[in-house]
Order: C-alpha cells, then structure tokens, then sequence
C-alpha cells in the first residue's frame, strides 16, 4: 500500500542551494504520488531567463520580489512537492504562508557538504567559483536561523539520496504528514 498525505498541504522543501531539494523532491514526488514543483524552475519557465541571468539583469532584491509572487501563488495551489530556491524561505510573507498552506522541510546540510556540491557551478547566483568556502559559511550563519522556522528538519548527509528520502519518509510519518507504510502481504 503506498502513502499518501493525510491533510491537503503542500510538501514544501527548504535549504541553502546544493543540500538535494530538487533530486530529494523527485524521489518524495514519485514515492507519494505527487506531482513535483520546482519554484525556480517555474520562474525559468514564466519569465524566460535563468536564475543567474534574472539575478545579473534586475539584481536580487527585484528577484526576491518576484520570487515572493511566485511563492504565494505556488502555496496557494493544490498538493504537491514543491522544491523551493535557496532564498525563497528567507522571506517573511512566503514563510507565513507556507505555515498554513505546506508542512514545510528544512534540508540541512553542513557548509562543507554544501561547498562540495556547488563548487564550480556557474548556475548558481549567489555562488561565485572563488571563495565557494567562504561565501557558503557566511550564508549559513544568514539562512539557518529562518530555515530553523520550518516544521520539520532532515539532515543531508554525504549519502545516496534514496536514503534521505527513506529518512525523510518515516520522519513525515512520525508527524503524521503522511499515512504510514504497510507492506504488501499475500492472502493465505
């Protein structure tokens, strides 16, 4: 028997860039039978530009307010995985929102997993090729405080994702988010 959410919320993942929201999404989508939603895609798709691109053309604070807008309307929609950009959960209105419309998960990972995962991306705004060490640590210091807000943490560790999912899974269960697993048994 599959799982399935036991209230209509969104699942709503959280974290710094490179912690697996994107992949852990997929998996948790598929795994619940949920479609997924991926916000900075969606803000690809709407505007037509790259994150890096929208961030290099109108700067972040414009970026932020778009973004905030895309939020809203993505929390307001019906149940999903919704895989949320970096910065996305840094802002007030969007966290106020998502606690009454997700359950919403903080992936944490260390700075070091995070700095191993994004080192030499260039689709990453926030993230210059220089300083990768650096620049994280300070994000850190910044986000984690307001990722702390969310509902629920899972760690990411240096692991296969499935493992996460499997982790992330029974921790949504134990908070009654979804219906437990019960493994298929023959009848005799």
């Amino acid at each position: 028997m599959s799982q399935k959410l036991l209230q209509p919320k969104i699942l709503l993942l959280v974290g710094m860039m490179g912690v697996g929201k994107t992949s852990l999404g997929r998996m948790l989508a598929r795994r619940l039978h949920l479609p997924f939603v991926d916000s900075d895609k969606e803000i690809e798709r709407m505007t037509g530009f790259t994150i890096s691109d929208l961030f290099a053309r109108y700067g972040e604070n414009e970026f932020r307010t778009g973004e905030e807008k895309v939020m809203e309307r993505l929390l307001n929609g019906t149940p999903c995985v919704l895989s949320s950009g970096g910065g996305a959960f840094l802002s007030e209105k969007t966290r106020k929102i998502a606690k009454e419309k997700a359950v919403s998960v903080w992936i944490k990972a260390g700075a070091d997993v995070i700095s191993g995962r994004t080192e030499g991306r260039t689709h990453r705004p926030l993230v210059p090729s220089m300083d990768n060490q650096q620049v994280i640590e300070r994000l850190v210091k910044e986000c984690y405080p307001l990722y702390a807000e969310a509902d629920l943490t899972i760690e990411s560790f240096d692991e296969h994702p499935s493992k996460t999912v499997v982790r992330l899974l029974k921790e949504l269960e134990n908070h009654n988010v979804i219906s437990p697993y019960i493994p298929f048994q023959e009848h005799k």
